[in-house]
């Protein structure tokens, strides 16, 4: 049986922010979306939870932080993103709750998007590979955090210095879910969005993937999304409606 098709995701927005668990996240899939997205003059912000400071073994994090936080600015320039804050949780043992959706409330308060975009929060990638913990706590707080930000009453606290509530948030979209319904062609970009996932090159080569080739990697995505979508190339995502009736 043939997979079904994807539709397309919905690209009348002006705004969006990013929010995932490490640096590398976005590159992993979606940065070709943001660069036809920037491409378009959209404005995409960045929201690194963590600094991806466990993720070099050997490196500690001290040495390993700095490093990947750079790498992660110089991929974001490469597909059109100007602006990555990091938040600074620690990386690894990110827990889902309240203070987390009050972190990334915060963030989407201060940078009022249409769209959010966070990463697969399901339990796996599809099959039997799991997903790992701090990808499903990112996706789902950012998913919960959207609907906070409106809430005046959910974390008042942050409502001074000119902060108001935000509930223009329209839709959470998690990057290549195995529930995806949407996606978008970015055969026009693919190749910056492996041009960033290259940038992280500390990263991959800590672990140890010394025959890894990027763009076969993303391939093995973007081509089965974009065979259902009826395009080259595809990145797919589960999108969640915040409007009654949607």
């Amino acid at each position: 049986m043939s997979p079904s098709p994807l539709q397309p995701v919905e690209e009348s927005w002006t705004r969006a922010l990013v929010v995932v668990a490490h640096p590398d996240d976005v590159e992993f899939g979606a940065a070709a979306a943001i660069a036809r997205w920037t491409d378009q003059g959209k404005i995409v912000v960045y929201c690194m939870v963590t600094s991806g400071e466990a993720g070099i073994d050997g490196l500690s994090p001290d040495e390993c932080r700095p490093v990947r936080e750079a790498e992660q600015v110089a991929s974001a320039t490469i597909v059109g993103v100007d602006e990555v804050e990091f938040l600074g949780l620690p990386d690894g043992i990110v827990e889902y709750g309240v203070a987390l959706r009050r972190a990334i409330t915060g963030v989407i308060r201060r940078h009022r998007p249409d769209v959010v975009i966070t990463n697969n929060f399901r339990e796996t990638w599809g099959g039997s590979a799991p997903n790992q913990p701090d990808h499903m706590a990112v996706g789902r707080a950012s998913l919960n955090a959207a609907g906070d930000a409106g809430n005046r009453w959910i974390f008042p606290e942050q409502l001074a210095d000119g902060v108001e509530p935000w509930g223009g948030v329209a839709q959470v979209w998690a990057a290549g879910s195995p529930d995806a319904g949407h996606a978008v062609d970015t055969t026009a970009t693919f190749d910056r969005g492996v041009e960033s996932l290259l940038a992280h090159r500390a990263y991959i080569d800590g672990l140890g993937w010394e025959s890894f080739d990027p763009a076969e990697m993303l391939e093995g995505v973007s081509r089965p999304a974009g065979t259902r979508l009826g395009v080259a190339h595809a990145a797919a995502f589960e999108v969640f409606s915040l409007a009654w009736g949607e």
